[in-house]
């Protein structure tokens, strides 16, 4: 992904160049076969985390209250359509209104263009360490944009996305928190409200502890958290790894679900212990 993403950044300072100096296009495609070039081998080595015999490993909900999914591992991996910044079982995940209430999450339409953070239940909600854990990084100073849920707006998202990704991992996820919960096993937590981190990197964190709030940084086109359990601290070589949180599971796109509030026990027995889908953390 570096060599992908210098090679574009190279090929966007050879246009300018052309456009100055006449500089011959050849130079522009060698560039452009040779960004391309690297990302398919990055995406060859990123199929690396395609194993079937990983189980997955019970966490607790890294949110609390009713929620709805939308790109879940539930229904594909890869659940966002690339294994590329071991995203491969990643989720996201919207707050929903209480039933009844008098205002509903906004929906995609074409009309307004663009909406306030403040219209989406998600934005402000606290996010959770779903295990005891160690901060490994932190990052608070992106802006929270406005929402790019209308259809006009989503082809901006698109061409905003492809910059973002060439300047690396860190302007596609925003403001962000890694958590190494041991044994080789990372927590990333994507989109934060900037100002809201609430540890720092070397930090311990428990289980159910309120570590940042959720936001609209990065690539993002509402409030929402995107969360994802990975198999080495750096985003841009790390490989996705499965994941089943405890008292909901896996939610599917589109599920609405409730997740207990810190502290409290799942439906259930309510003990922290391994659960039928695999591993456990504490």
């Amino acid at each position: 992904m570096v060599l992908y993403r210098t090679c574009w950044a190279a090929f966007v300072a050879y246009l300018l160049m052309d456009l100055l100096a006449g500089l011959p296009m050849l130079g522009g495609w060698l560039l452009i076969a040779t960004a391309l070039t690297g990302q398919l081998g990055a995406a060859l080595l990123a199929r690396r985390d395609e194993r079937g015999d990983i189980p997955p490993l019970a966490v607790a909900p890294p949110v609390a209250g009713r929620w709805s999914a939308l790109n879940s591992p539930a229904d594909r991996v890869p659940s966002h359509g690339t294994r590329v910044y071991g995203q491969s079982h990643a989720i996201d995940v919207v707050a929903e209104p209480a039933p009844g209430a008098a205002t509903a999450r906004p929906t995609v339409g074409w009309w307004p263009l663009a909406r306030r953070n403040a219209d989406f239940p998600a934005f402000g909600a606290p996010v959770l360490a779903v295990a005891d854990g160690t901060v490994v990084h932190a990052v608070d100073g992106q802006r929270d944009h406005l929402s790019r849920n209308s259809y006009p707006a989503f082809v901006y998202l698109l061409a905003e996305g492809l910059l973002r990704d060439i300047r690396g991992p860190g302007r596609v996820i925003g403001n962000h928190l890694i958590l190494d919960l041991g044994g080789g096993t990372y927590a990333l937590y994507a989109h934060l409200r900037r100002g809201t981190l609430a540890v720092r990197p070397g930090e311990r964190v428990r289980a159910g502890q309120e570590v940042a709030r959720c936001g609209n940084s990065g690539n993002s086109s509402e409030p929402h958290l995107h969360f994802q359990l990975m198999d080495h601290p750096d985003p841009d070589i790390a490989g996705g790894l499965p994941f089943h949180w405890r008292g909901v599971g896996v939610p599917a796109a589109r599920e609405t679900f409730t997740a207990p509030a810190a502290g409290r026990p799942p439906e259930g027995d309510g003990r922290p212990a391994e659960t039928e889908a695999g591993r456990s953390a504490a």
